[in-house]
């Protein structure tokens, strides 16, 4: 009787053992990501990589069994292509959306295996930058590669592709060109990625601005100004203009104090109270301290300190400590020192009296 029945029904006979195989297929979409999570404990890429696709894998499996059974169900089913063609496009679209997670979260656990909170983080830098930017260049790719499959199943717009192509080739050409950006920066990335002249936290100096990266986009980088401004840069720009990285090998670097002071001035008065103030400052790193006589005018004499950081913040701060140091100690013991304005005037006056 039961057999009879679901030959008389052959839609409700399809029903039931689609329902049985997506309730075989969660059961075990289960069990794989309780094993694979076990077998994968030790490592942190895998980990995230797993947690990331979590959602996506446990949509993926069961559309794959219904296409499966819709595409085994006989062909005179009322509204069966139909069936075939919704399950065909929702697996497309939960493949694009597994692999689009499988990026995303094996781009994340290679950034938390090396983090950039380190001391010598350039090594982490250089492995973030290019993860982040590989990543989202291929998700974009996965995403377009998605739409085009999802497109492709409809007749309809392979057939109005075709005929675009094949009778209007001016738009083909408007599209390119309107692409182009796009197509551009996705280019400038994957350069970005694999040459590295920048680098998250980089510090840059663009058009006169100085900054850190802060971020980088499938399009554009945001460098962070020291004023908490944010300056927007495409990344095509990077390609086609100079700029200055002060962290491109090392974020060591050297900081200079200028001081312009009368010729009366002690040098080694200078030098060893310059000493003194780099040697209690923690921002020195103990490389290099040099103070230098670097230019004389007809006034004034150019004195050069120079001393080395770790960092360019931390010689940024070095330098105002030894500019506001050395000035208080000249004003206080050598007042002498500082710039002056001499005349002629009180002798050629003296010696006017004495003629008269």
């Amino acid at each position: 009787m039961m057999v009879e029945f679901l030959q008389r029904n052959p839609w409700l006979a399809t029903a039931l053992i689609s329902l049985a195989a997506v309730f075989g297929a969660i059961v075990a979409h289960r069990i794989l990501r309780a094993v694979l999570h076990r077998v994968a404990r030790n490592s942190l890429v895998l980990q995230s990589t797993l947690t990331a696709t979590e959602r996506a894998g446990s949509a993926v499996l069961p559309l794959l069994v219904l296409a499966a059974v819709y595409q085994a169900a006989p062909n005179d089913l009322p509204f069966i292509g139909m069936v075939r063609h919704m399950t065909g496009l929702l697996l497309i679209s939960a493949l694009t959306w597994w692999l689009i997670s499988f990026i995303n979260g094996f781009a994340e656990g290679v950034i938390a295996r090396h983090p950039s909170t380190v001391e010598d983080n350039l090594s982490a830098r250089r492995i973030q930058t290019q993860t982040k930017v590989l990543s989202r260049s291929a998700m974009v790719i996965v995403l377009i590669a998605g739409t085009a499959m999802a497109l492709m199943t409809f007749p309809g717009a392979r057939q109005v592709g075709a005929s675009l192509l094949a009778s209007a080739g001016v738009l083909g050409i408007v599209g390119g060109l309107a692409a182009r950006p796009v197509f551009s920066n996705l280019i400038a990335g994957l350069q970005l990625a694999l040459a590295q002249p920048i680098r998250l936290d980089d510090v840059l100096i663009v058009n006169g601005e100085w900054g850190r990266v802060e971020e980088i986009t499938g399009t554009y980088v945001v460098l962070k100004i020291w004023d908490e401004r944010r300056l927007i840069i495409p990344l095509q720009w990077f390609i086609e203009n100079p700029f200055e990285n002060w962290t491109r090998t090392g974020s060591q670097i050297l900081g200079t104090v200028f001081l312009y002071l009368d010729y009366t001035a002690p040098l080694e008065a200078i030098r060893a109270e310059a000493r003194r103030i780099t040697e209690a400052a923690p921002e020195w790193d103990k490389r290099v301290f040099v103070v230098q006589v670097t230019d004389a005018t007809e006034r004034t004499m150019q004195i050069r300190i120079l001393v080395s950081c770790t960092n360019s913040g931390a010689a940024f701060d070095l330098r105002c400590k030894l500019r506001e140091g050395v000035l208080t100690f000249l004003a206080r013991e050598h007042p002498g020192s500082l710039p002056q304005v001499r005349s002629a005037e009180p002798e050629a006056g003296l010696k006017a009296q004495a003629i008269a």
